[in-house]
């Protein structure tokens, strides 16, 4: 009796170690979390092409062909000279009125960030898997009614940029696996954070550019419960970021 009582409690044991087993396989991956969202949003259509727009005031373009890249932006600026920036994979230049410009190191560094940080947003979320990107399931959630998967991304310093120790959370809707909000933290200027919900969201060449109201928060909490301060209506507007005379085109073979 003793015999097949201690069979019967091994054999539940077992069960119950095979079942927590299962359940652990079966949590959200961040990574795959992640692919899918790129591939929802445009895929390998990102990988080589044109994209050009503009951002209130100033014009952007941004080729990529298999790695390599150039990112630039041109605008007049307040004493009325042409400014063109250039972003390269080897390094960054500025032209005034056609003529390159010598830059002190700190401005040189801050324009190329910010030429980068504007591509990097218009873009989202494919840059979410380069090799600096750490990536962190933080678990489900709903907003407004949507079931989201909750993902925060970290940065290694080597690779990483300027803003290397920036912190961001992003929702990836369960079914549809968009980006559909994203909240960070950012050390330039005295530093600070911002909530964003993507809006406005359609679909050129293959790609899909989505706008963005951009959100602020006076209160002290984690990031990653911004959608929860979203909600209870806690979030106070700083901007509308809208992508305008957006142009897709291919890169010819």
């Amino acid at each position: 009796m003793r015999t097949i009582k201690s069979s019967i409690y091994l054999y539940l044991f077992l069960l119950f170690l095979t079942s927590t087993s299962c359940q652990t396989e079966q949590l959200p991956d961040a990574q795959q979390i992640v692919d899918q969202a790129i591939e929802a949003h445009g895929g390998s259509r990102y990988d080589n092409g044109a994209i050009s727009f503009r951002l209130r005031d100033r014009q952007y373009r941004a080729l990529r062909d298999n790695g390599a890249f150039v990112y630039s932006r041109s605008f007049t600026d307040s004493t009325g000279q042409q400014v063109h920036d250039v972003l390269r994979n080897s390094g960054f230049t500025r032209r005034v009125n056609d003529v390159e410009v010598a830059l002190p190191e700190e401005k040189e560094k801050a324009y190329a960030a910010s030429v980068n940080a504007v591509i990097y947003f218009a873009l989202l979320p494919y840059a979410l898997n380069d090799a600096a990107v750490q990536k962190e399931y933080l678990g489900e959630t709903n907003i407004n009614g949507e079931p989201y998967h909750k993902v925060r991304v970290t940065f290694a310093q080597e690779g990483g940029g300027e803003g290397y120790q920036d912190v961001y959370v992003y929702w990836f809707h369960q079914q549809h696996h968009t980006m559909d909000y994203l909240a960070y933290s950012f050390q330039e200027n005295g530093g600070g954070t911002r909530f964003r919900q993507a809006t406005n969201p359609r679909t050129l060449g293959g790609i899909r550019f989505q706008d963005y109201v951009n959100y602020t928060i006076k209160e002290n909490i984690p990031l990653e419960n911004y959608d929860t301060a979203f909600e209870a209506g806690k979030l106070e507007k700083v901007s509308d970021i809208v992508l305008e005379e957006i142009e897709v085109r291919e890169l010819p073979d």
